[in-house]
């Protein structure tokens, strides 16, 4: 499932005031005292994930923005589209926005865009970048494995099935995000997606392609990286 949150501006403020660790604060907090607190101590993978604010322009007062918010949960989207709802206005770093939200139609569409950059590690220590790095069959083999790694743990499963995950595939562009958390500056590497095509599938790979699209892509989803949009 997936809601669309419309931000708007009290004021104008740089876009780069506002980074992903702050957005992921803000779900954190309107999660508090409910059954999705756990998620913010929690190891492992956290099932949800959310887009870059749309469009990537300063912010403006009263010009409005946009944040997509996606998991597989039901349960979860329908939590924070109610609390959202509830909140109606919040600060983020200081900077005060009023809220509205909707849910977005529940389906599957067989071509994908990525709403957040793709972030694949080689080791513990570096990303893959496709400035940098060369082995395309790499990247494809780790985000496979990645995804059905989320689908099984999720569902308690054990699926897999030959061949690549998508059938084709556009790339964009390679973008570097930083961020500071508690003080300490980040560089995150990630990969920008035209096109991501889904092959035509039936029975449960039909629904590892529906988790895949609202769960996201890659590594750090919680993080707001590896959002999927449909390709219009």
């Amino acid at each position: 499932m997936r809601i669309l949150v419309e931000l708007l501006p009290h004021g104008n403020y740089d876009y780069s005031s506002i980074n992903k660790h702050h957005i992921q604060a803000v779900i954190y907090s309107m999660l508090k005292h409910s059954p999705f607190d756990v998620l913010h101590n929690l190891r492992g993978f956290k099932y949800f994930t959310f887009s870059d604010i749309m469009p990537p322009t300063d912010f403006k007062e009263g010009e409005k923005k946009y944040l997509l918010i996606s998991s597989p949960s039901s349960p979860f989207i329908k939590f924070l589209k109610q609390r959202i709802k509830e909140v109606e206005e919040i600060s983020i770093k200081g900077l005060k926005f009023s809220l509205n939200v909707k849910k977005l139609p529940n389906k599957l569409p067989k071509k994908w865009i990525t709403a957040s950059p793709v972030v694949i590690k080689k080791d513990r220590n570096k990303y893959f970048s496709f400035l940098r790095d060369t082995n395309i069959t790499f990247f494809l083999e780790r985000l496979k494995e990645n995804a059905l790694k989320k689908y099984n743990s999720y569902y308690n499963a054990s699926l897999y099935f030959d061949g690549p995950i998508f059938e084709r595939m556009k790339f964009s562009k390679s973008v570097a995000v930083s961020m500071t958390i508690r003080e300490k500056r980040f560089i995150i590497i990630g990969s920008m997606w035209k096109v991501l095509e889904i092959p035509k599938i039936s029975g449960e790979l039909k629904k590892f392609y529906k988790f895949l699209f609202d769960c996201g892509i890659g590594e750090k989803n919680s993080l707001g990286f590896g959002c999927l949009n449909e390709k219009f």
